[in-house]
């Protein structure tokens, strides 16, 4: 069945972008977005959508696919809200951070059936800025978009098997990964520097206040503060939905740092950065392969 229309809830930086994104690679069905009416707007101007609607259960009327991009806490609660309302003939997805407590969600809300109503998803894109107005076509172009299947879902089937090649088509890599498993890596390669970039820029400002050091560090610092500028209104939710990972990365990084302020003097500081070098030469030899 050709998916004639999308609903994209959440039209702001990761929606807005699939839109654009979509309409780019020439999407010949209708998208519909749901937001506040000033984002609404915004979106329907840049092109990211054909209409749009301020109420999600009238948005997913007539649509094949529900992309949900909010913030997970919305997400989980979008989730049961929408999915009694919502035909067998109709999949919901989403693109949030984390996944085991959405998966868990949408397992209480569609039961046996999950494996052909929902498809847990998560673009690895994005920027430290939100909002519509940051949305582009390419977004996607060359990035992993993680996909947790529920047990015994083919992912490649159906409603679901359509809405990746659309996702192919946008130029992002499908790979599938277990929820939980998901919730861990993620932990380390995206919620990790997060916090890190959060941490040392408050550090800063702690410590020097309203001294313009960007400008005096040079671009280390701009390069390490940079997602420090993400919003608040985001992260919240993964660190609600992902605390115990999230404490453990924190955990065994604090210890780190404690073993180079304990090594500055000793020859285990340039045994750290070796083996800090290869995390680059590994990558280097996997794009080689």
């Amino acid at each position: 069945m050709a998916i004639r229309q999308i609903t994209i809830i959440g039209t702001g930086l990761v929606g807005g972008s699939f839109g654009l994104a979509l309409k780019k690679r020439r999407f010949q069905g209708r998208i519909v977005g749901c937001d506040r009416e000033a984002v609404l707007r915004l979106a329907q101007k840049r092109g990211a959508i054909d209409e749009g609607k301020t109420n999600p259960l009238e948005a997913v009327r007539g649509s094949q696919i529900i992309l949900l991009a909010t913030p997970v806490g919305a997400i989980i609660e979008l989730i049961e809200r929408l999915g009694p309302a919502l035909t067998p003939r109709t999949l919901l997805t989403d693109v949030g951070s984390t996944k085991a407590e959405v998966l868990s969600r949408a397992k209480k809300t569609f039961g046996n059936s999950t494996r052909t109503r929902f498809l847990g998803g998560h673009p690895m894109a994005g920027k430290e800025h939100s909002g519509v107005e940051f949305a582009e076509p390419d977004l996607f172009q060359g990035a992993a978009w993680l996909v947790t299947p529920s047990p015994r879902q083919n992912v490649h089937d159906g409603l679901s098997g359509e809405f990746l090649q659309w996702v192919k088509k946008i130029g992002a890599r499908i790979s599938t990964i277990d929820a939980e498993e998901h919730d861990r890596l993620c932990a380390w390669i995206s919620h990790l520097p997060q916090l890190i970039s959060t941490a040392l820029a408050a550090l800063i400002v702690d410590e020097y206040g309203n001294r313009p050091m960007l400008e005096v560090g040079g671009r280390a610092l701009r390069e390490m503060t940079r997602i420090s500028g993400s919003p608040y209104s985001m992260w919240r939710d993964i660190a609600l939905t992902n605390k115990k990972n999230i404490q453990q990365t924190l955990l065994k990084l604090e210890q780190r740092l404690a073993h180079l302020r304990e090594n500055l003097d000793t020859r285990e500081l340039a045994v750290e950065f070796e083996r800090a070098h290869r995390l680059r030469d590994i990558s280097r030899l996997g794009k080689k392969k």
